[in-house]
């Protein structure tokens, strides 16, 4: 996945909320483009494998899997997003849960702006590894 945005500004910069918000697409096109690779299944089929790894209960679940991967650039990055103050709150998992989530997607985002597509690919791997068994 090829960065198209033009940088403004320096990605340190950018809100860890911002960061979840970019992150959030990059991680759902990722999980939508490996399952259409890998499970060759109608599209309400698909759309429930997708839920089942793009949700705060998982993403909560591996981000904890990662962490001891993450370089001490990339876990700050992590605990910034994790520790921002979202305005909206969980519906359907905890907060703990919902607060790890955002710590991920922001980790997605920054790596994304960054240009650091190698390295998201990388981690969306060790995800990968931890749900096979769960989803395909």
């Amino acid at each position: 996945m090829e960065n198209i945005a033009v940088k403004h500004t320096k990605v340190d910069e950018i809100s860890p909320l911002t960061l979840a918000f970019v992150g959030d697409g990059v991680y759902d096109l990722l999980v939508r483009e490996y399952l259409v690779n890998n499970a060759n299944r109608p599209v309400g089929m698909l759309n429930k494998l997708k839920v089942s790894l793009v949700n705060c209960k998982s993403q909560a679940k591996f981000a904890m899997h990662i962490m001891p991967s993450l370089t001490d650039r990339e876990l700050s990055v992590y605990k910034r997003g994790r520790n921002a103050a979202p305005k909206c709150t969980p519906k359907n998992s905890s907060v703990a849960d919902y607060h790890s989530a955002t710590g991920l997607e922001a980790l997605f985002g920054y790596l994304y702006l960054s240009g650091e597509s190698d390295r998201i690919k990388e981690l969306f791997n060790l995800i990968l590894h931890i749900s096979e068994l769960e989803v395909i």
